[in-house]
């Protein structure tokens, strides 16, 4: 176990082999080295079936045999050291399959990669940087992030703000605009859709070719560090989509890399992913676990991202999701859950908490899969967030529907507090719900143009109130109408109109006090935080509830109908005042109410099972929260 290869290891390699390699990106792929003195480019890649494996490019030219790597044992795994090739060099894998035929791939493990069209890897290496983001890291360690707020600004940066078609702002420009906005506007933290390298722009980077590269778009990986750094430095947080259930078809990526189905599965059934025109990944080979724990342990080792939301897990989890009834297979126990797919999201996040305890890992999973968030010793897949698809599907739905249907539909509003705790969930309104024809959130708002606004003001009010982390696209914070365009820069022009500038300032103050507020966010997945006071007013379309802790209480009133009440009373379940915090009927968010009671003292007549009451004037889609204080 003791001979090495160019510096790689025989104990190296037995691990990434069987599927233990946590770090396998700081062997394998292209590394600047010195060998025996002497500068070049160590080279590893995975090709078990290929007979020959070698590698060309800029330095070696490209339509030569290039310098042939060795294979090492029965490892599958070729490796060379060249002398002249050096950093900042194209290069790419000339393999000579099985059946004799010829194909040139992208290094899988590449650092960095040619802009598309362009296709070729770059030999980067793992340069170091200076962070000095270690503050930022005390404060999270401090508490665990179930206990902080959780308010996440999702991000696609191409289109947040760009220069001009194809022109887009690098990480460095961005972190010059996009921090300052992101901290005005009170969020915790950015969500970026994902960095990673992809050839078609309208895949918003979910279908990847260079898994290990920060997509050369925006710049360098220095420039991404530089970007996160100063997130850090300034007390935001940055998470990023992490795509491990599928990858392209391109000639030049992972597809039959070595002239056999390696990354994916051999059987074309469970490969094939016709939805999306990618493949899925072979779970069960374990160098194919390395490949992908590495890879989420390089962008946190490396790039210092503060959590992945892990992308399409119901595809990952359900071999027929997707999938017309001829591609459909059963594991296999006869059912139709992918068993290596579990085991490898277990062992991902066993991996990357044994590493980084508090991280975020959070789960893109629309399925009914029981326990995602629970620890994989008791079961469950080990997350510590879920989006709740579920909750924002209702509520869409719901708040799409005339105030007629309303009163038919009212369990879309309620139902989610039935399973609220039974994930830790986050409360997503994210880019999918927002393009390819399902209309902006403000388009999707029943009503004239001044009824959609109060909508969804009243909408996000109840968004902030239910328990459940949030997250929020870009685009949403001030109404944007036209649904989101990828190739095109949001619609910041539209902030001259009144509309949407009250809309931008409602959502600001809403997100300040929902940070302000900790009953907010303290037990957001304790069910003692809720407690529903009105929960059956199906025919006025009304609800109202509580969310309590040790600090304090907070009463939340909901009126998702067109009636206007003068005097509307609620139950309340202890004597004192309630004083009111937010009012999204206010003539400064774009409402028409100019007159507002602040402190409301509670009767002593007893109401929705509670002893207690207070009165209030109730205008028609509109959202109040009230703190309550005892009188003493």
């Amino acid at each position: 176990m003791n001979k090495s290869y160019w510096g790689i290891t025989q104990e190296e390699l037995f691990l990434f082999n069987c599927g233990s390699s946590h770090h396998s990106y700081r062997f394998m792929g292209a590394h600047p080295i010195r060998w025996r003195g002497k500068p070049g480019v160590r080279f590893a890649v995975w090709a078990p079936e290929a007979k020959r494996v070698a590698v060309v490019g800029d330095d070696l030219g490209w339509d030569t045999e290039g310098a042939c790597l060795e294979q090492v044992g029965s490892t599958g795994v070729h490796i060379g050291f060249v002398e002249t090739i050096s950093p900042g060099s194209r290069y790419k894998y000339r393999i000579v399959t099985a059946e004799d035929d010829i194909v040139l791939k992208s290094d899988p493990y590449a650092f960095y990669s040619e802009r598309r069209p362009s296709t070729a890897s770059i030999v980067y290496g793992l340069p170091e940087f200076t962070w000095s983001d270690q503050a930022w890291y005390k404060t999270q360690q401090k508490t665990p992030s179930y206990n902080q707020p959780l308010l996440i600004y999702e991000v696609h940066a191409g289109s947040w703000r760009i220069k001009g078609k194809e022109h887009y702002y690098t990480y460095e420009e961005l972190a010059e605009m996009l921090i300052p906005y992101v901290l005005e506007w009170g969020y915790t933290h950015i969500e970026f859709l994902p960095l990673m390298e992809h050839p078609l722009d309208q895949s918003w980077g979910y279908q990847v070719t260079g898994f290990y590269s920060p997509t050369s778009r925006y710049g360098t990986p220095e420039q991404l560090k530089y970007f996160i750094n100063e997130c850090h430095r300034h007390g935001i947080g940055v998470i990023l989509d992490w795509v491990p259930g599928h990858f392209c078809k391109d000639a030049h990526g992972l597809r039959r890399f070595d002239g056999s189905p390696l990354y994916e599965g051999a059987d074309w059934k469970r490969a094939e992913l016709p939805l999306w025109g990618t493949l899925s990944f072979d779970y069960a080979k374990s160098e194919v676990v390395s490949f992908l724990i590495s890879n989420a342990i390089y962008w946190i080792e490396q790039f210092h991202f503060d959590g992945l939301r892990v992308d399409a897990v119901a595809t990952m989890l359900d071999l027929h999701m997707d999938k017309p009834p001829e591609l459909h297979t059963l594991n296999a126990d006869g059912g139709r859950l992918n068993l290596n797919a579990i085991a490898f999201l277990r062992a991902l996040n066993e991996t990357v908490f044994h590493y980084y305890p508090h991280l975020l890992m959070l789960a893109e999973d629309s399925s009914s899969y029981a326990s995602v968030t629970k620890p994989t010793d008791l079961g469950g897949l080990g997350f510590n967030y879920k989006w709740n698809m579920g909750w924002m599907n209702d509520m869409l739905r719901y708040m799409a529907s005339s105030p007629a249907d309303r009163t038919q539909q009212h369990h879309l509003v309620t139902f989610s507090i039935w399973y609220a705790f039974s994930e830790n969930y986050v409360l997503p309104l994210s880019h999918d719900e927002v393009v390819h024809g399902k209309r902006s959130l403000l388009n999707k708002m029943w009503g004239s143009y001044e009824q959609k606004f109060a909508q969804l003001r009243l909408f996000y009010g109840y968004w902030i109130a239910h328990p459940g982390k949030k997250l929020l696209f870009m685009g949403g914070e001030w109404g944007q109408f036209d649904e989101w365009k990828d190739e095109h820069m949001l619609d910041w022009e539209v902030l001259q109109y009144e509309s949407h500038q009250r809309m931008h300032r409602y959502v600001k103050e809403l997100n300040y006090l929902y940070r302000s507020l900790p009953v907010l966010w303290q037990n957001d997945f304790d069910p003692a935080c809720f407690q529903w006071i009105d929960v059956n007013n199906a025919s006025q379309s009304q609800l109202s509830f509580i969310r309590k802790s040790e600090s304090g209480m907070l009463l939340a009133i909901a009126n998702f109908s067109l009636h206007h009440y003068c005097e509307y009373r609620i139950g309340a379940p202890m004597s004192g005042i309630y004083t009111l915090l937010l009012h999204s009927n206010e003539v400064k968010y774009g409402g028409n109410t100019t007159v507002l009671q602040r402190d409301v003292y509670s009767e002593e007549i007893p109401m929705h099972g509670q002893a207690y009451s207070i009165s209030i004037e109730l205008p028609p889609f509109t959202f109040l929260l009230y703190a309550f204080q005892s009188e003493e």
